[in-house]
């Protein structure tokens, strides 16, 4: 006989989830890890393809968000991100996901955890992975949860109702600090990097410095094998600079090349996650990416474009592969430091289905 559990699938941002409410999973770890990898794979031994599970063979579409209600007393929600490996038969939950943040408000609407109100709707999440705070509010007019509208996710086709996610409390949220190392920039392997923590483990590098413009192509990137190693030796040795141990099997820190922008951005971008290229941008990883723009000294200032870096908005546009990802950073900067208050970014959100998954016996 097989397992049924209830679930949702919902496109938050341009990634896609599987989403659980705890209380129907396992609450032994264990068993709750191969639940949700025979929920994605139909076996714990590894389908690269997920031809038998609910997965998108992609690291993208391989997500599950786990919700209950927060037993922070800071927060409404608490939701716990699982990444499943693609094609190995394990999760990881070493970081969390922006992305799939935008779902979890929708989720508890229609799920009843949380009441609507009019015009909107806020709750406060707890990401349970990294114990950062962020405020999440939809649009739900009439109390009802808003589709249509005119926000725009470069990475998904057309456009929607904005949901709005301020980061309040992401610093230094897996490593500590914001500069795990103390320094704006340091040397691994000859080159120069800056390490950083805004809500996501990024190292940051100079494309030029592995010869590279910085606009090449997915494809083109993780076909450069010498490129790969590089930057995978280079990942392990930041891991143990950022405080985060031997990272080789896990999913951070993720490793960024900056280079200039192309299309009116701050830096244009290329982000390892960690060993293949994103199609885009992680949400938290754009965070990271534009905090350490006004960070002085690191190597995002080498290569953004200044115009308009402090303008009364606080506006930065990351670009990515598939166009680019706006970040609200609400900060006071002056020659000694650096103060951040909120990150925030818009992202929108679309429920696929809902029913049941059905579990495979154990084999």
């Amino acid at each position: 006989m097989q397992d049924k559990i209830p679930f949702m699938a919902i496109r938050g941002g341009s990634s896609k989830a599987l989403f659980f409410k705890a209380e129907d999973l396992s609450e032994n770890e264990q068993i709750r890890n191969e639940q949700v990898i025979k929920a994605m794979e139909g076996t714990l031994l590894g389908d690269p393809r997920q031809i038998d599970g609910l997965g998108g063979a992609n690291s993208l579409t391989s997500k599950v968000a786990i919700i209950s209600k927060s037993k922070n007393e800071k927060a409404d929600l608490d939701y716990l991100f699982l990444q499943v490996v693609v094609g190995e038969g394990k999760v990881s939950f070493t970081q969390t996901c922006g992305n799939i943040l935008a779902g979890v408000l929708p989720f508890a609407l229609e799920t009843g955890m949380v009441a609507y109100e009019e015009p909107t709707t806020s709750v406060r999440v707890n990401m349970v992975n990294t114990s950062g705070i962020c405020e999440v509010i939809a649009q739900t007019p009439n109390k009802a949860l808003a589709i249509l509208g005119n926000a725009q996710v470069d990475g998904v086709v057309g456009t929607g109702a904005p949901i709005v996610c301020n980061y309040l409390d992401t610093i230094g949220s897996s490593c500590g600090s914001l500069l795990p190392t103390n320094n704006p920039f340091d040397i691994i392997d000859g080159i120069k990097v800056t390490c950083i923590d805004n809500g996501m483990p990024v190292v940051l590098m100079m494309a030029k410095d592995f010869g590279l413009v910085g606009n090449e192509s997915k494809e083109i990137l993780e076909a450069n094998k010498v490129l790969r190693q590089k930057i995978e030796s280079m990942r392990i040795q930041a891991g143990f600079l950022m405080n985060l141990g031997d990272v080789s099997k896990m999913t951070v820190p993720k490793m960024c090349l900056i280079s200039k922008a192309l299309n009116g951005g701050i830096v244009n971008t290329r982000m390892f996650i960690p060993h293949v290229v994103h199609e885009a941008i992680g949400v938290l990883a754009a965070v990271s990416v534009a905090t350490a723009c006004v960070v002085n000294g690191s190597i995002c200032q080498q290569q953004m474009q200044i115009d308009g870096i402090f303008n009364a908005d606080k506006m930065f546009s990351i670009e990515h592969p598939s166009g680019e990802f706006t970040v609200y950073l609400n900060y006071e900067l002056n020659k000694h430091s650096l103060n951040l208050i909120s990150s925030g970014v818009i992202r929108t959100a679309r429920i696929l289905a809902k029913g049941e998954v059905y579990i495979p016996p154990k084999m």
